[in-house]
């Protein structure tokens, strides 16, 4: 039958504190707190009256790299960008390639907004989008007849 101690487990068990020490220093990922900064973009959001604001940073998309899409009740804002350089010499010898691929994925919850009426601006990286609400309809009073 399977040993059910983790193998994990059993290392330390085997080393004591000295396993404990090396998986401590070494298995710490050092970018964990800067994970969501790179996977992820600045947007700030503000709510008036009649519209959600949305303000994305996102500097070195073209306006082609972006994607904006609303399937109630999610607004989701996707920004692609593509790098492919390389360097050859004269014999048509690869001398150095670098490819590069960007996806950055934001998805917000708003409802009741006017689908047909959202407009968008990109300009120095800036993503700008106004988000008109639904205009709700006035409550009428009824009066019991009988």
């Amino acid at each position: 039958m399977f040993d059910l101690v983790p193998f994990g487990r059993r290392r330390e068990d085997a080393w004591g504190p000295l396993a404990k020490a090396f998986n401590d220093v070494f298995n710490d990922d050092f970018f964990t707190s800067m994970r969501p900064q790179m996977l992820s973009f600045k947007t700030d959001v503000r709510e008036t009256d009649q519209a959600y604001l949305l303000e994305a940073e996102l500097p070195g998309f073209r306006k082609e790299d972006i994607d904006i899409d609303y399937a109630a009740p999610y607004l989701t804002i996707r920004a692609v960008h593509q790098e492919d350089g390389s360097v050859e010499d004269n014999h048509q010898q690869l001398v150095h390639k670098e490819r590069r691929y960007v996806e950055y994925v934001r998805r917000f919850y708003v409802q009741d907004i006017d689908e047909d009426s959202i407009r968008a601006s990109l300009k120095d990286g800036l993503l700008k989008l106004e988000v008109p609400k639904r205009q709700s309809t006035k409550s009428k009073r009824i009066k019991i007849q009988d």
